[in-house]
């Protein structure tokens, strides 16, 4: 029996590793795009890559998207990529409109015209709610994106909702924020993991021990597991009509807890003090600063109130989040402390002399 044959672009990030895991396991033939650079970023895909086909492709690039599509003619189409961090969309926000949007209308209008029956899931963002009319927010929930990102993403969450009018099996996933392991370090949770693991270890950068600094503490998030949200993504593409269903667990969390379960699990008590700018978190028992903020850190506009109502993803596909945030920071810290020892291990970094 030949299996289904699934095509994933973004496939070398946090999401599309972790879903070509899962697909590989569902005995399906996995295809993943990747950009043409020079070598193959495929640090997160390199236990698995000598089970995937990989194949070169621009989202921006229309011609390109067609020989990829036409030559693996995939049952199934997971658009992950993106220019995905929030923050750098701001100062790029053409690039991060035409990779981000205009390339899920690239990918779209290429199935449209030579693979109508592809069923395609297109990863929205809760990005998309922006400045929040309603907590918490659902599929009918007003959209006000906030950053170029958001409205980049916007533009495809909405061009796949015409391509479902249309015809076309094109459903949508309103992924609220989801971390990992694999998280790059350029996002806030893995910054947060990574900070802690390596002054657990007693590390010294730059001639001093390193202190975490961050932005907006007061934001709230709705984090998730991000292995478990991959599963519901292939869900949503197995339901019998397309569709488009938030993805969230309902529960909320600002950075600074976030900080304070991350240290937590490294047996570090924080306490915070002061407000605003100000605000800087010590180590209960020793004193040590341990964390601050600084203005170079906040967006230009940032979305504090994100919280999703995952109630519909419940009712009709059977999904639920099983990973609280704690157990996620748990999962993080304990990664990260390996990553650490591992450099401290081959003298990459060198901890504080006694």
């Amino acid at each position: 029996m030949v299996g289904k044959k699934a095509l994933i672009t973004g496939i070398t990030g946090q999401d599309g590793s972790y879903l070509a895991e899962f697909l590989l396991e569902k005995k399906y033939d996995v295809y993943g795009m990747i950009r043409r650079a020079s070598s193959e970023n495929v640090v997160r895909i390199r236990h698995i890559r000598q089970k995937l086909t990989l194949l070169k492709g621009e989202l921006t690039d229309p011609l390109s998207l067609f020989k990829v599509v036409s030559e693996v003619k995939p049952d199934e189409i997971y658009n992950l990529g993106a220019m995905s961090f929030v923050k750098d969309s701001f100062s790029q926000p053409a690039y991060t409109v035409q990779v981000t949007g205009m390339g899920a209308v690239n990918l779209l209008e290429i199935c449209k015209h030579i693979l109508p029956d592809v069923r395609f899931y297109q990863a929205s963002s809760s990005e998309i709610f922006g400045e929040v009319w309603e907590i918490p927010q659902k599929e009918t929930t007003p959209f006000q994106p906030s950053s170029p990102y958001g409205y980049a993403k916007l533009l495809a969450h909405h061009h796949t909702r015409q391509c479902r009018q249309k015809g076309m099996f094109a459903s949508c996933g309103i992924l609220f924020n989801h971390e990992s392991p694999r998280r790059g370090y350029e996002f806030v949770t893995r910054k947060i993991t990574d900070g802690v693991a390596r002054h657990k270890l007693g590390l010294v950068l730059e001639g001093k021990a390193p202190i975490l600094t961050l932005g907006n503490l007061d934001s709230r998030r709705d984090w998730g597991y991000a292995r478990e949200y991959v599963e519901v993504m292939w869900k949503i593409l197995q339901h019998d009509k397309p569709d488009e269903f938030v993805v969230a667990t309902g529960k909320q969390t600002t950075v600074r807890n976030f900080v304070r379960h991350a240290f937590q699990q490294a047996d570090i008590h924080v306490e915070f003090k002061g407000s605003g700018i100000e605000e800087k978190g010590y180590d209960a028992d020793t004193g040590d600063l341990l964390c601050q903020i600084s203005e170079k850190y906040f967006r230009p506009v940032d979305v504090v109130n994100l919280l999703g109502d995952a109630s519909k993803a419940k009712e009709i596909l059977d999904w639920a989040p099983e990973t609280d945030v704690e157990t996620l920071a748990k999962l993080m810290v304990s990664h990260d402390l390996k990553m650490v020892g591992k450099e401290i291990d081959t003298g990459m970094i060198r901890k504080i002399s006694n």
